[in-house]
């Protein structure tokens, strides 16, 4: 079982029971839900789930003042962090939902932008919702023991594009390909557009090999 503080931070926007739940059975032994910044100080791994909009999360963020605890805690390669779905879109640099002025600042803990998905033929709906493949590279962390091409759970209607494609650790072939899964080189930071804890057996391989970091 996974040793220490699992903090989920809870930025008001959706139910993070679930996630709570599946890190539980997944081996957390600690597992915290918060909106206080203290309790991210003290954590020894931070999961950023959601569903939402990119504005409304990083103005809840920065009111409960969880921003700079979750940049600082994160600045160390002693904290492993995993951001989900919307969690992951807030990892970036910036984000063009809900936006007045063209974009608004992120998290800024992997260098991108986060931007709307774009049909690329009749047959794709926006939002992208349900199972869709994730094709990952070799020697990933996040994926060990997960079978290459293997579906997991999306609803998004945005996705982060990458400054830097070596931090790319699974990609989905949908609306000409987008990122879905994040390992930011040489750091413990972790992100997947999809959700983890509704994509059943390989969401869970994927969060146990998380927890194992």
């Amino acid at each position: 079982m996974a040793a220490g503080l699992t903090v989920v931070v809870d930025y008001g926007l959706c139910n993070i029971d679930s996630m709570v739940r599946a890190l539980e059975e997944c081996g957390a032994r600690h597992v915290e839900p918060t909106r206080d910044p203290r309790v991210v100080d003290r954590a020894d791994r931070i999961v950023l789930p959601g569903v939402g909009n990119f504005a409304s999360a990083m103005r809840n963020l920065a009111a409960w003042g969880l921003l700079d605890s979750i940049r600082q805690r994160s600045s160390t390669s002693e904290v492993p962090f995993l951001g989900a779905c919307l969690g992951m879109q807030l990892m970036a640099s910036a984000g063009a939902e809900g936006a007045t002025n063209g974009k608004l600042d992120g998290l800024g803990l992997v260098e991108g932008m986060v931007v709307r998905l774009e049909r690329q033929n009749a047959d794709e709906r926006i939002p992208h919702i349900g199972w869709n493949e994730v094709v990952t590279g070799p020697g990933s962390v996040l994926f060990a023991g997960v079978p290459e091409a293997s579906d997991f759970y999306f609803v998004h209607s945005y996705h982060l594009k990458l400054r830097d494609a070596a931090d790319e650790a699974g990609r989905t072939p949908y609306c000409g390909g987008f990122t879905s899964a994040i390992a930011a080189g040489g750091r413990p930071i972790f992100g997947t557009q999809f959700h983890p804890e509704k994509s059943q057996k390989n969401g869970f391989r994927l969060l146990r090999n998380f927890l194992a970091v």
